[in-house]
């Protein structure tokens, strides 16, 4: 017997209603060759010969394949993701852009079409997929990480056992116990040229130490009233030579800005009606505040005024992030090593002012500022053009507890207490990936320096490394015994390192 088909339900007869009344009319792409040269973003220099492409074929994935061809990158290991800009005018590059110009008559397939094209990573980092060391010394709670700027050799952290610790990451060993404090270590942050290490505590102090000897650099550094909760160095162009500066931020609801030769207040920074959780030193000289008065603050470092106040956030605000966080924090350093630090301070400061500029190119030369808070929202900002943000950026169901930048300032992840991590656009804060796998709180998340892999850290207990274009998990890394409430990933892409309630520190490599 002939199968019989069930006659059509009222969800089908609806839809074949709906497309009887507003068909879908297939684009039309015209038939021609068009000829294209590929040119940097940057500096307009040719990228491989003039080749042609059909009209139909000019999309970004396929001008990505192409250049890489173009460029000797046959093996799919070696290709770098382009990023494309439209060439007949500002804006993203659009396969739709180009055919309507060419129906238009504004532009013909005779003539070479030069394609603005930036890689938006120069080198790659392997996803991490192994505890490679699992070091013992701190007596309570890691609560802080942060690798060095010059190398993923040394990882310093704080802990409640009222020490900080400087470890040897290629042995797997402790290196030095910075004793001092007398409470809780909250915050550790290397200088950019990574020869002082600045730690803040719940002791009301602010510590400054030699990292090659594990000594103190003098006393401590008295001003505030309550615990400090973050510490932001100068950047490193901005620095008068002999003279870096640091800023404390405390739940005294003031920050201050240090002389760290001098050891001395230079100033300090006094409007917020709360707690102070988060301080950002930006590449312009504007210092970034963040409160549980619900506000963010933009003051100058040259005079200590308050240039502006942010406000649209509902509750605390726990964490801020900028854009240039990642050349910020590693200044002269890049990549390629010791080899490429210049010889003099004059070639350093230049090298650091070349890469913050070319970190600020994408977004027109500014820098861009996104705020996570309790209120379970994001906001973009950019805060040296306007004092209202650019997106508000919502999805978490819960507080949002940290907010970072990819190391290309293309992408944002946030982590909440609702379990998950989400990516969104940087350039104008649309949401692109919940990563979901945490079982418990997300505290922290990194980026992998070639902005293509990013490691959260959970009350779970687990690290997960993450494919950021995919949104898909990359790799599952159990092995802490108890909560983990810091990551980070070295600036050189070689290794991880974790902390949390088990008093242990874990070093991931791939």
């Amino acid at each position: 017997m002939a199968t019989v088909l069930p006659p059509p339900s009222k969800r089908q007869k609806r839809e074949d209603a709906e497309r009887a009344l507003h068909p879908i009319i297939q684009p039309i792409t015209p038939e021609g060759l068009q000829p294209i040269q590929f040119r940097d973003a940057d500096t307009g220099a040719p990228q491989g010969p003039v080749v042609t492409v059909s009209l139909a074929d000019l999309t970004a994935k396929n001008l990505s394949l192409l250049l890489n061809g173009l460029l000797g990158k046959t093996d799919p290991s070696e290709r770098l993701p382009y990023h494309f800009y439209n060439p007949l005018g500002d804006g993203e590059f659009s396969q739709e852009h180009i055919i309507k110009a060419y129906l238009e008559g504004k532009t013909s397939t005779e003539v070479s079409l030069n394609i603005p094209c930036r890689a938006e990573a120069v080198f790659k980092v392997k996803a991490v997929t192994r505890c490679s060391a699992s070091v013992t010394g701190h007596g309570d709670s890691i609560l802080t990480a942060a690798f060095s700027p010059a190398s993923s050799s040394r990882l310093a952290t704080g802990g409640g056992d009222k020490t900080a610790r400087i470890w040897d990451c290629d042995t797997g060993t402790p290196l030095h116990n910075l004793k001092g404090h007398t409470g809780w270590v909250l915050a550790v942050a290397w200088s950019p040229d990574a020869t002082i290490l600045a730690t803040g505590s719940m002791d009301n102090t602010v510590r400054l130490w030699d990292p090659a000897t594990g000594l103190p650099l003098g006393g401590p550094l008295k001003g505030h009233t309550k615990w400090i909760t973050s510490l932001a160095w100068e950047p490193y162009h901005l620095q008068e030579p002999g003279r870096p500066r640091i800023a404390s931020a405390s739940k005294d609801a003031t920050v201050r800005i240090w002389d760290a030769v001098g050891r001395q207040t230079d100033m300090a920074l006094t409007g917020h009606k709360g707690s102070v959780t988060c301080v950002k030193w930006g590449g312009t000289g504007n210092i970034y505040t963040a409160s549980h008065d619900r506000s963010v603050k933009v003051w100058s470092s040259a005079t200590g005024t308050l240039l502006h106040t942010l406000n649209a956030h509902a509750h605390w605000v726990n964490h801020l992030a900028l854009s240039t966080d990642a050349v910020l924090r590693t200044a002269f350093h890049d990549h390629l090593g010791k080899t490429a630090v210049p010889p003099t301070d004059a070639g350093k400061r230049a090298k650091a002012l070349a890469r913050y500029d070319e970190a600020t190119l994408g977004a027109g030369g500014l820098e861009r500022l996104v705020t996570a808070s309790d209120d379970c929202t994001m906001y973009l900002w950019e805060p040296t053009k306007s004092t209202k943000p650019l997106q508000r950026m919502v999805g978490h169901q819960k507080q949002v507890n940290h907010v970072t930048f990819s190391a290309d300032g293309s992408l944002v992840a946030s982590a909440g207490f609702d379990n998950h991590v989400k990516l969104w656009r940087a350039r104008d804060g649309l949401f692109l990936f919940t990563l979901r796998g945490h079982v418990g709180p997300v505290y922290q998340c990194a980026f992998s320096p070639d902005s293509r892999l990013l490691v959260s850290a959970s009350k779970d207990t687990t690290l997960k490394a993450w494919d950021v274009r995919t949104g898909k998990l990359a790799e599952n890394l159990p092995g802490h015994l108890d909560e983990v409430f810091a990551v980070d990933w070295a600036p050189d892409g070689e290794r991880v390192g974790s902390g949390g309630q088990d008093k242990a520190v874990r070093i991931w490599r791939n």
